[in-house]
């Protein structure tokens, strides 16, 4: 997976005071730490961070942040937003390097619905993870996983196992075959077949 670019000016001072500071120029302040490392703070344009924050797999990409002519390579570990504006208000990033292990939520892509006979007839996908939680290298993160409906009927269920994950990639729930999706009967459904099922049983005989 290949970084994207950001570019950020250093700052000198930590504190309340100065993230205000900072943002009062139009900036958000940030930080990069790990790797055994000194934190580094900077700040960093706010449309830079909108940008990607409108992509697909935001929290799995791998980032350079260019402070001063050096490149850092890092992930984005925490992201603050206004809560009226959800515009970005701080930001950490975590130094990686391509051999280093991380834990991510990858997002799950669901295909062939219409190959699903319980979609089609009516069925209601159920998504239980929208992400999975995965341990990786750095350097082999998925953008997305694949869960295929195909042949799913109302009742049936999509597990972790159905899905294929690439090679060292693998969910940090180990103890089971969890649950990712289901297919479910919409309540319209139910109320028919309990209708049909009411007609088909004879009515108890009046006792004299």
């Amino acid at each position: 997976m290949k970084a994207t670019t950001l570019t950020a000016v250093k700052r000198e001072r930590a504190g309340k005071g100065a993230a205000r500071a900072v943002r009062n120029e139009g900036l958000v302040p940030g930080v990069i730490y790990g790797d055994k490392q000194p934190p580094a703070m900077f700040a960093i344009d706010p449309r830079q961070l909108l940008a990607q924050m409108a992509r697909p797999g935001f929290w799995t990409h791998q980032f350079e942040i260019e402070i001063d002519g050096a490149k850092t390579l890092t992930m984005c570990q925490d992201l603050q937003v206004h809560p009226v504006t959800d515009r970005p208000i701080h930001v950490d990033f975590l130094r990686i390097r391509a051999d280093s292990v991380v834990t991510v939520e990858v997002p799950v892509k669901f295909i062939n619905e219409e190959a699903a006979p319980g979609l089609k007839r009516g069925g209601v996908l159920n998504i239980v993870r929208h992400e999975v939680e995965v341990h990786c290298s750095a350097s082999a993160i998925p953008e997305i996983l694949i869960a295929d409906l195909t042949g799913l009927e109302v009742g049936d269920s999509l597990h972790i196992s159905a899905i294929t994950l690439p090679e060292g990639v693998k969910p940090t729930i180990t103890d089971r075959d969890f649950t990712v999706a289901t297919v479910v009967a919409p309540s319209g459904m139910k109320r028919g077949d309990d209708a049909e099922d009411a007609e088909a049983t004879p009515a108890p005989e009046a006792k004299a």
